[in-house]
């Protein structure tokens, strides 16, 4: 299966630590959404926004890794699945299901993302301006 990796998990080797069978495939932006922190673990999160955008890693994932993230991403109390087409392709993502007001993330957790950003080549400014809110 396909999944939009964001926040820490854009750091392939935590990424394969989480998930022994991802494989990063490339970078893709996610339309009509913007990247916040949030909730009491100030961890990432994408919400709709008109003309926003979130970049970050395509990966192919197995099933016993969606299972992995799903337990990782405290499916379904913290986060939900969202699903979207990417070139007539089902991706799946996570979403929070409580969307609480946004919390500047941790300096440990920020670099961890910085990381993944490096790692997927991903522009800096997106991350930028949502530390900005």
């Amino acid at each position: 299966m396909l999944y939009f990796a964001y926040g820490s998990n854009l750091h392939h080797f935590q990424m394969k630590r989480r998930c022994k069978d991802s494989i990063f495939l490339k970078k893709i932006n996610l339309k009509d959404f913007r990247l916040t922190f949030r909730s009491k673990y100030r961890a990432a999160d994408i919400e709709p926004k008109k003309n926003a955008i979130v970049p970050g890693g395509l990966f192919e994932i197995s099933k016993s890794d969606e299972r992995k993230l799903d337990i990782y991403e405290d499916y379904p109390i913290l986060y939900k699945k969202y699903y979207f087409l990417y070139y007539g392709k089902k991706v799946m993502t996570y979403t929070m299901t409580k969307k609480t007001p946004f919390r500047f993330p941790t300096e440990r957790y920020l670099n961890v993302i910085k990381r993944g950003y490096r790692d997927c080549k991903l522009d800096f400014s997106y991350l930028k301006k949502a530390l900005t809110k």
